[in-house]
C-alpha cells in the first residue's frame, strides 16, 4: 500500500473518530436534555394540577387574578409537554425546532414575574381562604416541602438551562448532517429570547438601584427614578476645594445623565441618620472630563469635571477607583 493511501485512511480514520466523539456527547446532551425536561414537567404540573386547574374550578381567585399571578403557565406545561414526547421519540431537531414557536411565552411569563410575585404576596395578605387553600395544597407530599413561590421561577431557570443544552447539541451535531440548520435555528431562537429576558432583569435591577437610592437622599427635590436614567456607580470622593480649604469627603452618584453630589446627614438626627443630603446636581450633558494626574500606576488620582459656572476636582488615593470613575464618567458623557 502506497504512503498517500496510507495518509488518506488515517484521514478517513480521524474524520470517524471525530463524528464518533460527536456522536457520543450529543447523546449524553440528549439524554439529560429529556431528563431534566421530564424533571420540569413534574414539577411544573404540581401549579398546573394543585393550584391552576382547582382555583380556576372553585373561583377563589378572580379570573383577573389568576391570570396575573400564573399568565401563560398552562401553555408553557403543554408546549414542554410536546417537546418531551419528540424527544423520547428521538425527533431532536424538528422537535426543538416546533418548540421553538412557543419561545415567545417564555419572555411574556418572565415579564410578568414581578407582578406575579407582587400579587401573589396581596392575595396572601387580604385573601383567608387563598391562603388557607395555598397552605393545604402545599402540605401534599408531592410537593416535597417545596412552596407556590419557589414553583414559579421555573420558566425562568429552564430558559438558561435550554440555551446550554441547545449550545452543547448544535457543537456536537455534525454541520453536514439532516439536523444542523433545524438546531442552528433553534439556537438562535433560545438566544433571542433569552437576551430579551436578560434586558426584562436588568432594566428591573435598575429601577430598583434608582429607588433605593432615591430613598437614601434627603434634601434638593429631585426626581431620580426617571425613564430613560441608567444607574452606572457610586462611592466616596475626595472634592479638592479652589481655596485653601481642607478636602472634603463627599459621595458621589453617577448616573447616565447626572452627576450627584451628597453628603451623610447628622449622626444624631432623629430620622435622617442613615441618610444623605444632596448636595449638587449636576447635568452631565455639557460636562468636560479629564485626568489631571493618576495617569501611570501612581498613588491615586485626580480627576477634573467641567461644567458650565463650575468646576470641580475629585481626588481618590486608590488607583483603580479613579481610573474607574474616570471610565464611567466620560462614557456617559460621550
Amino acid at each position: 500500500m502506497s504512503d498517500l493511501s496510507l495518509l488518506f485512511l488515517a484521514g478517513a480514520n480521524t474524520v470517524e473518530e471525530q463524528r464518533a466523539r460527536w456522536e457520543r456527547k450529543r447523546s449524553r446532551t440528549a439524554k439529560e436534555l429529556l431528563e431534566t425536561e421530564h424533571k420540569y414537567l413534574e414539577q411544573l404540573d404540581l401549579v398546573v394540577t394543585f393550584f391552576v386547574t382547582i382555583l380556576k374550578a372553585k373561583g377563589t381567585l378572580k379570573p383577573a387574578v389568576l391570570e396575573t399571578i400564573f399568565g401563560p403557565l398552562e401553555s408553557i406545561y403543554s408546549a414542554s409537554h410536546v417537546l418531551a414526547l419528540h424527544l423520547e421519540r428521538g425527533n431532536l431537531g424538528p422537535g426543538l425546532e416546533n418548540f421553538c414557536q412557543d419561545l415567545e411565552l417564555y419572555g411574556h411569563y418572565i415579564e410578568n414575574l414581578e407582578q406575579a410575585n407582587k400579587t401573589l404576596k396581596e392575595q396572601l395578605r387580604k385573601n383567608k381562604s387563598f391562603r388557607r387553600f395555598k397552605k393545604l395544597q402545599e402540605a401534599r407530599p408531592q410537593f416535597q416541602g417545596r412552596r407556590l413561590e419557589d414553583l414559579l421561577p421555573l420558566p425562568l431557570q429552564r430558559l438558561h438551562q435550554y440555551k446550554h443544552f441547545l449550545r452543547d447539541l448544535l457543537e456536537n451535531t455534525n454541520p453536514d448532517g439532516p439536523e444542523y440548520q433545524k438546531l442552528a435555528r433553534a439556537v438562535k431562537s433560545v438566544s433571542e429570547v433569552s437576551q430579551w429576558v436578560q434586558d426584562i432583569i436588568h432594566k428591573r435591577e435598575n429601577s430598583l438601584q434608582l429607588l433605593r437610592i432615591q430613598k437614601l437622599l434627603k434634601g434638593q427635590k429631585i426626581q431620580i427614578l426617571t425613564p430613560g436614567r441608567w444607574y452606572i456607580r457610586k462611592g466616596w470622593l475626595l472634592v479638592v476645594p479652589s481655596k485653601g480649604e481642607v478636602l472634603k469627603r463627599r459621595m458621589f452618584f453617577l448616573f447616565s445623565d447626572i452627576f450627584i453630589s451628597a453628603k451623610p446627614c447628622h449622626p444624631l438626627h432623629p430620622l435622617n441618620s442613615n441618610k444623605l443630603a444632596c448636595q449638587a446636581v449636576y447635568p452631565l450633558h455639557q460636562c468636560i472630563v479629564d485626568k489631571v494626574f493618576g495617569h501611570t500606576q501612581s498613588q491615586g488620582g485626580l480627576l477634573s469635571l467641567s461644567f458650565p459656572n463650575k468646576t470641580l476636582l475629585l481626588m481618590s488615593s486608590d488607583q483603580q477607583d479613579i481610573d474607574d470613575w474616570y471610565q464611567g464618567l466620560a462614557a456617559a458623557v460621550r
